[in-house]
């Protein structure tokens, strides 16, 4: 794969992307996506239980000496201990590779831990890294630390494809962006992205967090490897963390040896809690998609609100992008107040938003990203980013849609004291 350590010869490489291209393909023409989110990698044993069974347990019994020696070697793959392979764990891996059109997935036990083994399978110290310049505050400061691991990293704006064939150089090795972007939702052309990276041997990954597998494929669009916080959409209910790298079988297989030695595996119960929330995503996700259009569209008509960015909105700078690499607008909101003094009284109104820095649940969540899940960019940087102190991330919920308006609309005329 582009941008792996220990890359094969460029003649490997282009039958690799011509084998996981044919699966991308393969995998289009199975069943429908609820019934692959309910369906796929589930193991039912010889019970016939209905339910994948939570295999909670850190080792597993050898059935001899001979057995364990062909396990550790890796002459037969089977369960030696959790932190490298499970059986619910698994279940998930191959329930999101499907989905995601790719041919192996990894879990790992935070958004987070899924970004750091991704970055790490693909860069080392010496390589540079381009990065869009709007990502996830936590993701940001990852990168902005491998300087210490020797790694360069330059911040653009991949909404322009031309910035990223400016910003490339020899030792380029990775491109990652979000699309939508968190918390701005500006989108970017994975597909022309991924033309410009591809003609320079380097690897392109995607958070697809925001849109999930049922809006966007990043894959199909000409990605490598796809990352998620599983924490949001995936699980849906906000009681469990999670993270999934998508991707080539050859990539996840080195990403497995580097996560398993950051120790960031999933717990086998984590693993069944996500795996119950995605059979329940196509629902959800549409229901999002509706819910955040009408209050898109609330919030666009409402005097003290300057103005609202959703991919959903026509007035989107990128809605025709919007249309062409995904299937849905999704559930998130950016919108900006007036005045940004007004802030904390109107967060402080809401009864039924509740204010947390999460998102992709049931429940409806709201925060201030410039002093929450942003506040560890520099002032200067989020200003020109676009990630102004009037700005608000709203994660719409599965509520009745009138009562969100209602209390959005309540807390927006209650006045500062």
């Amino acid at each position: 794969m582009p941008g792996m350590r220990g890359r094969d010869s460029d003649s490997c490489i282009a039958m690799a992307k011509e084998k996981f291209k044919r699966t991308i393909r393969m995998n289009s023409k199975k069943s429908g996506f609820s019934t692959r989110a309910i369906h796929s990698g589930e193991k039912h044993e010889e019970t016939g239980s209905v339910t994948t069974p939570i295999y909670q347990t850190a080792p597993f019994k050898f059935k001899s000496a001979a057995h364990a020696s062909d396990l550790m070697s890796g002459r037969e793959k089977g369960y030696i201990y959790s932190r490298g392979l499970n059986p619910t764990t698994e279940v998930l891996e191959e329930k999101m590779a499907d989905l995601e059109g790719a041919e192996a997935a990894l879990a790992q036990t935070t958004g987070m831990a899924a970004i750091c083994a991704a970055v790490f399978t693909s860069v080392k110290g010496g390589d540079h890294v381009i990065a869009d310049e709007v990502i996830y505050g936590s993701t940001y400061d990852l990168f902005v630390e491998l300087k210490n691991f020797g790694v360069d990293v330059t911040f653009i704006d991949t909404s322009d494809p031309q910035n990223v064939e400016e910003a490339f150089r020899m030792n380029t090795r990775l491109v990652f962006f979000e699309s939508p972007a968190n918390p701005t939702m500006k989108l970017t052309d994975i597909k022309a992205v991924s033309d410009i990276v591809h003609e320079k041997g380097a690897t392109v990954m995607v958070d697809n967090t925001f849109m999930t597998p049922y809006f966007q494929k990043p894959l199909t669009l000409g990605a490598d490897v796809v990352v998620h916080s599983a924490t949001k959409y995936l699980n849906g209910h906000g009681d469990t963390l999670g993270g999934i790298i998508a991707g080539s079988a050859d990539y996840i297989k080195s990403a497995k040896h580097t996560a398993k030695n950051f120790g960031g595996s999933i717990t086998p119960f984590s693993s069944w809690l996500i795996i119950r929330g995605i059979k329940t995503l196509p629902i959800r996700m549409d229901r999002h998609n509706q819910n955040a259009m009408a209050v898109a569209k609330f919030l666009k008509g409402h005097d003290k609100v300057e103005s609202v960015i959703y991919p959903g909105l026509p007035e989107h700078p990128q809605f025709e992008l919007g249309r062409k690499q995904t299937s849905g607008a999704g559930g998130m909101i950016a919108f900006l107040l007036n005045d940004a003094k007004n802030i904390p009284v109107f967060l402080d109104s809401l009864k039924l938003c509740m204010l947390a820095v999460s998102l992709g649940e049931t429940a409806t969540l709201i925060q201030h990203p410039a002093t929450m899940t942003h506040a560890v960019v520099p002032r200067q940087d989020r200003i020109r980013y676009g990630i102004s102190d009037e700005l608000i991330r709203l994660s719409v919920g599965l509520e009745d849609v009138r009562d969100i308006i209602d209390d959005l609309e309540q807390a927006l005329f209650t006045e500062k004291p």
